[in-house]
């Protein structure tokens, strides 16, 4: 008997050994599928390379991380389903999503686990405003990126005809309400402001009303797949305006789509996060594997680096001593910088800058490179 139970307990020893060496749970909730796949395949990259190398260097605290994906399709009821999974596993945090109308229900459900939540992409203002204890991005906000976009085209577009065009959505509305607003504190307007549905094909209507209008630059709200079609059709019916974007047509998809004419289209983004000099190795790790860690890529690989100063910081995993600790604002080194958070959640350096997209040597349209100096 005694010879069973020293056998038991050996083996539970080694149970409990093993659970510790893997038993930090993190989540990535993306669009795998979807009409924003090319978004979800970002945050998926940057947060499993972040994951393999911080496990080859040996973990947190001897600690292994053990991803969980989870595809939230960009459809809200989709990404509170993703959210519960990663509850029911035992998930400690969370880099997602992508979408602000999916973050924003399914950070409830995180909050409710427990669970602290880093998305990469989501800058709808309202992300971070609601006081909840586990709210954080590595990007910025709706307020600030609209007030660069907004800027621009009080300065460059005085007394031209503007027009808003919004695919309805957190991201897309707000990001062009935010826009608007401060081209009006600057003294501009719009002479139109429409909104199509996500999906949406045929444009034809609102390209005809916007060249009835004798538009001269289009704003639009939305993600690259819309964006695309919208500047095909302008060019198709000869709108020559220019079309000005957010950071949702920071993707190669955007040019593909739209084609030749998407060739001068102007979009606000954060500083091209691969020439950062501490990104230089994990970009290389990318290129190793055929991937372009362009967009949010890198922000995703960065949520990862935050969590895990964070754990080591604190000696825990609980989401709450998590939180407490990042909103004390002590900088973390990232790949895409140093960052550090507010009392909200929010990072504490907005950093937009203007990009044209531009042919480059190969041929191919492109933002790489086009950064615009004012």
């Amino acid at each position: 008997m005694r010879a069973i139970l020293l056998a038991g307990l050996a083996l539970g020893m080694m149970a409990c050994g093993q659970g510790q060496a893997a038993d930090i749970k993190i989540g990535v909730a993306a669009p795998i599928t979807g009409p924003n796949a090319a978004f979800g395949a970002q945050l998926k990259n940057g947060t499993t390379q972040a994951v393999e190398d911080i496990n080859k260097a040996g973990g947190i605290k001897g600690q292994k991380l053990v991803l969980s994906s989870g595809d939230d399709a960009s459809d809200p009821k989709q990404g509170v389903s993703v959210a519960n999974k990663f509850a029911s596993e035992g998930v400690k945090m969370v880099v997602g999503d992508f979408n602000s109308g999916v973050s924003i229900p399914a950070s409830d459900v995180y909050q409710d686990a427990g669970i602290i939540q880093i998305t990469p992409a989501s800058t709808n203002v309202k992300f971070t405003e609601r006081g909840m204890w586990n709210t954080f991005r590595t990007c910025g906000r709706d307020d600030q990126q609209g007030a660069v976009a907004g800027d621009y085209l009080a300065a460059k577009y005085k007394g031209k005809k503007i027009a808003f065009v919004h695919d309805k959505t957190p991201y897309g509305k707000g990001l062009a309400d935010e826009t608007l607003k401060a081209l009006k504190a600057k003294g501009g307007k719009d002479v139109l402001y429409e909104g199509i549905n996500p999906g949406e094909k045929d444009l034809s209507a609102l390209v005809s009303k916007l060249k009835q209008a004798n538009i001269d630059i289009v704003y639009y709200g939305g993600v690259f797949a819309e964006a695309g079609l919208l500047i095909r059709q302008m060019r198709d019916q000869g709108l020559k305006a220019p079309l000005m974007g957010g950071d949702g047509i920071a993707d190669k998809e955007f040019a593909q789509i739209g084609g030749p004419g998407a060739d001068g289209s102007l979009m606000t983004f954060a500083p091209d996060a691969r020439k950062n000099p501490a990104a230089k190795d994990v970009v290389a790790a990318f290129k190793a594997k055929n991937i372009d860690p362009e967009a949010y890529t890198l922000y995703a690989y960065a949520a990862v680096q935050i969590l895990k100063k964070a754990i080591e910081e604190t000696g825990s995993t609980d989401g709450k001593k998590l939180a407490d600790y990042l909103r004390q604002g002590k900088p973390t080194p990232t790949v895409i910088g140093d960052i550090a958070y507010d009392k909200k959640g929010d990072i504490t350096r907005p950093d937009y800058v203007l990009y044209a997209w531009k042919k480059n040597a190969a041929g191919n349209v492109d933002y790489t490179g086009n950064e615009l100096t004012k």
